[in-house]
């Protein structure tokens, strides 16, 4: 390795860490860039690929390494730069939530398809996390009022902050909420409540990726013994706060979409169906009150 950067071009970086982090990332070079990207200061992609020939100063190459070590331990590049890329829109991320996934956005994208013609929609978001569910539909959802609850500190936080960002702070509230906990007045109805619970089963967090079981919060993502504890207590709860075919909208595991069908139609919704991701799977359940 040259020292301290000399010499070291951005395209020099590229290959050498690339290959470093191929066992450990889905997207090595695209990591890599992101670092870099980090490193000359917050410059965008463009530059990184216009400028192959520059070759760092000793600090920002230090940055670079430092960070580059980090990831190389199977810290996740989203907490490592402090932001993810979600429905279009930045989000700023740190320990403590999860990170925003692609695996997501059908979900969003499908409540925003139901919703858009509406007058008026009120909106339950249960689980937080950076904000992302919460802020996207409230961006995109013309005539939204997007209410989020999280049982964490963390997550509030940081949502609140993603919704000044975003430029949606009027149109949300984040609350402390363990599910439905915080809701004192039964006559409070919503027109949606969409959630994106914990749904590993409690079996199978020791197989998930080191960058999501030690970096990731435990509790954002285990569901139970069979990863379906969140969707029946949700599920069996929500029919008291929705509005009369008012809509309940999920994410679900690779392997779940029945099993949450079923939840959802043996506590009486109907019409209920799913939407596949980007990779073909059931992703998505959605289903109406009577």
């Amino acid at each position: 390795m040259k020292n301290k950067g000399e010499n070291m071009t951005i395209r020099d970086i590229i290959i050498k860490y690339s290959e470093e982090l191929i066992e450990i990332s889905d997207t090595p070079r695209l990591d890599v860039e992101l670092l870099l990207q980090k490193a000359l200061g917050n410059v965008d992609r463009i530059y990184i690929h216009i400028n192959l020939s520059k070759e760092l100063t000793k600090d920002q190459y230090d940055l670079f390494l430092e960070m580059i070590k980090d990831r190389i331990n199977g810290r996740p590049i989203a907490y490592i730069v402090g932001n993810r890329e979600f429905m279009g829109l930045d989000f700023f991320v740190k320990e403590g939530v999860l990170i925003p996934r692609p695996d997501t956005e059908p979900l969003v994208e499908e409540v925003i398809e139901l919703c858009n013609e509406k007058n008026s929609v009120e909106i339950l978001d249960i689980g937080t996390g950076s904000g992302a569910i919460t802020i996207s539909l409230a961006k995109y959802i013309k005539n939204s009022k997007v209410t989020s609850f999280d049982i964490s500190d963390i997550p509030l936080e940081v949502g609140r902050q993603n919704a000044i960002n975003n430029g949606v702070e009027d149109k949300t509230i984040f609350i402390k909420s363990d599910l439905f906990s915080a809701i004192k007045n039964k006559e409070i109805k919503f027109d949606v409540i969409v959630s994106n619970p914990p749904y590993i089963p409690k079996k199978d967090i020791e197989t998930l990726h080191t960058q999501v079981k030690d970096y990731e919060p435990y509790n954002a993502l285990e569901g139970g013994e069979d990863g379906l504890d969140f969707y029946r207590e949700i599920t069996k709860q929500s029919k008291i706060y929705l509005k009369s075919n008012g809509i309940l909208a999920y994410e679900v595991g690779h392997d779940q979409a029945e099993d949450v069908s079923k939840i959802m139609s043996d506590n009486g919704y109907t019409k209920i169906y799913t939407k596949k991701d980007i990779q073909g799977i059931d992703r998505v359940v959605i289903g109406f009150k009577l």
